[in-house]
């Protein structure tokens, strides 16, 4: 009896530690993300698109619903519903509808409209290939829309016979620009117009504030390495006819937008030079052409131009700000002076900051009333939908999309920063351990982040992704999340000071971080791993040929090689770039000197290896030259292939597993 009693406790005990809420993989995949907002012109309410993952049985995918919220508080309610997704809510500019993209009628994305108080859907396009982006027109009667060049009928019968072989860099599928009127004739058609063609790609477009004209800016073809070094822009009567050039130089010139009188075209630039580690500063020009009026740089000069402000004096603009995402306002006439009251200023840049730096904010929208629509989270608080006033005012959380998330215990984070062997000031974010205890000593894990102009923000810890931070905090790990050199967030000056110098002063900013919190007297330095994806990837190899400190590394979409590398990727200039601007049959040894391939024989850490399968950005092939090399050496590894997966995964039960099996991995090599 007593025996039987003790197995009852024993079983009760196992029972209740199991069913605890504690942070797992799939507790952190039951995490709603919210991609877009969209603010009515009125201001009343907001369209908020929520994507959900779906994992039941054999589906492993994301499903994206529209909600719509009035801002007062009356309602906030889910707009659009099935297996099929649907994003991209643009309200109508008179605010009685909402336009959005869904592909609920086939495989093909369209443009669809609802009443904004309800109804059935009415479908407005009907293209051949999925429509990528669109928007009203000022008066409400047509909607301009992008699309890709479908097949001719040669092409369809070449695919259908299995003969379709491709030529590579040639017969691209370019995006050109339509519009359609909203309304039906009697027979239920509508007038479909082409307004561009030819061998050039669009990339953004803007109607003027009176209908008669879009201004569109445009590479030379869909490839992103060549968008990424030369766009520029131009204007075309609405109804058609002809195209006359407005900005006409080398470089990146994207994203126009018109000024609320139509006096002025904002947009985003390279400067008139091609910008291969990456650029964007503002200016503007008239709307007939003309001289280019380059405005204040922000302060990381990587802005996105979001809305004028409805008077025309300033922009709202957004960027990475240290550790947050922010929005700022940018004055259009350079005076600094733009909006009145108390705001944190940017230190030379004297900008004012509309959402704050205790987060981070994202997903902006501007409407003509002046309010603004947001999301915000911070390490500890799940994003949800926020509205404030134009300068930032008075805001007020609008949703309540992961109120049933019901969080586990966090492991507390915070933001810390320590000098680096040259002096160089570096920031991170360290997360400590669910149940940490001042006195203990724990494992510690370097995250190291993609790019390298990525950035490690203070968004939630407990949100998915490839690396789920609290996991490894409820595992009892330490997770340092350093931002070194060549990330975002900090100035240009600091963005660029990794060129010709991956694997070294970028190297040292990492390490010096972890002997800082080695120094901070809570992690085992007999307990220190290194993880990293993409150019975190590239750097956990650089790790492991010049240093044995750590027990175990796990490389996700690596890039060992970087003479392989820039001879494989679809961003080959990125990467030449960061060499020095020279070839490597120009400069062989400095892409030698900085590819932990050619260092493989320093290597003793275990290794693991994660890639994609259909990785271009990084492809197939680094990860397997760095497996083959350590497993021919004899330095204990293991390969990870993720099926149908670009660079990172796409669908929710492969991110469910990366976080797990590194785990696994480390955990061998814990004693």
């Amino acid at each position: 009896m007593l025996k039987r009693t003790l197995l009852i406790v024993l079983s009760l005990v196992a029972y209740t530690a199991n069913s605890q809420n504690t942070w797992t993989a799939e507790k952190i995949m039951q995490y709603k993300n919210i991609t877009e907002t969209n603010i009515s012109p009125d201001g009343k309410y907001i369209a908020y698109v929520v994507r959900v993952p779906v994992m039941e049985g054999e589906k492993s995918e994301y499903n994206n619903q529209i909600w719509v919220a009035a801002t007062d508080g009356a309602f906030n309610l889910q707009y659009t519903r099935g297996e099929k997704s649907s994003s991209s809510p643009r309200f109508s500019p008179d605010g009685k509808q909402i336009a959005f993209l869904s592909n609920r009628q086939g495989d093909k994305n369209q443009v669809f409209t609802m009443r904004l108080m309800g109804g059935e859907p009415e479908q407005i396009t009907d293209t051949k290939t999925s429509v990528a982006t669109f928007k009203w027109s000022p008066d409400g009667a047509r909607i301009a829309y992008l699309m890709k060049d479908p097949d001719n009928e040669e092409e369809e019968k070449s695919k259908k016979e299995k003969t379709d072989v491709i030529l590579v860099d040639k017969n691209f599928k370019y995006n050109h620009l339509y519009t359609t009127s909203v309304s039906s004739d009697k027979a239920g058609k509508r007038k479909i117009k082409q307004l561009t063609s030819g061998t050039y790609h669009v990339n953004g477009f803007d109607w003027s504030p009176d209908g008669s004209t879009i201004a569109f800016s445009y590479a030379p073809n869909p490839k992103i390495n060549d968008g990424g070094l030369e766009s520029d822009i131009s204007t075309i009567p609405s109804d058609s006819g002809k195209i006359t050039p407005i900005v006409k130089r080398p470089g990146v010139d994207v994203s126009p937008l018109y000024s609320p009188d139509g006096k002025w075209i904002a947009f985003q630039s390279t400067g008139g030079q091609p910008e291969r580690v990456g650029l964007s500063d503002v200016y503007k020009v008239s709307s007939s052409g003309g001289s280019l009026i380059e405005l204040q740089k922000t302060p990381d000069r990587n802005a996105s131009i979001e809305a004028w402000a409805q008077d025309g004096s300033y922009l709202f603009v957004s960027e990475n700000y240290k550790t947050s995402h922010t929005l700022l306002a940018l004055p259009s006439d350079n005076k600094t002076k733009t909006l009145k009251g108390d705001f944190i200023a940017y230190s030379d840049s004297k900008l004012p900051i509309l959402t704050s730096l205790k987060g981070s904010s994202s997903a902006f929208s501007i409407s003509k009333s002046g309010s603004m629509a947001y999301t915000f989270e911070d390490v500890n608080t799940p994003e949800e939908v926020f509205i404030a006033g134009a300068k930032g005012e008075n805001n007020k959380k609008i949703s309540s999309v992961n109120s049933d998330f019901d969080p586990p215990t966090l492991g507390k984070t915070e933001l810390i920063s320590w000098k680096s062997k040259d002096g160089l000031v570096v920031e991170g974010l360290i997360t400590y351990p669910v149940d940490f205890e001042q006195g203990k000593k724990y494992p510690i894990v370097l995250q190291i982040h993609g790019g390298p102009a990525g950035v490690f923000s203070q968004s939630y810890t407990g949100a998915p992704g490839i690396y789920m931070t609290q996991y490894f905090a409820q595992q009892g790990f330490i997770v340092l999340r350093p931002n070194p050199r060549g990330s975002s967030g900090y100035g240009k000056d600091f963005r660029y000071a990794n060129i010709r110098d991956w694997g070294f002063g970028d190297y040292q900013d990492l390490i010096t971080g972890v002997d800082h919190v080695l120094n901070m007297g809570i992690a085992d330095k007999d307990k220190q791993f290194v993880m990293g994806w993409s150019y975190g990837g590239y750097m956990t190899s650089w790790v492991v040929t010049q240093t044995d400190r750590f027990k175990a590394a796990s490389m996700g979409a690596g890039l060992p090689n970087l003479v392989s590398m820039v001879t494989t990727t679809d961003i080959p200039d990125y990467i030449v770039a960061h060499a020095g601007g020279k070839e490597f049959w120009e400069e062989y040894e400095e892409y030698e000197k900085h590819s932990a391939i050619y260092q493989i024989k320093n290597v003793k850490t275990p290794t693991q290896v994660i890639h994609g399968a259909n990785d271009l950005r990084v492809p197939f092939t680094q990860g397997q030259e760095f497996y083959n090399a350590l497993k021919r050496k004899g330095v204990d590894t293991e390969m990870i292939v993720y099926p149908r997966t670009p660079h990172g995964p796409q669908e929710p039960k492969l991110l469910m597993d990366v976080s797990p099996r590194i785990m696994k991995w480390f955990e061998k090599y814990m004693e």
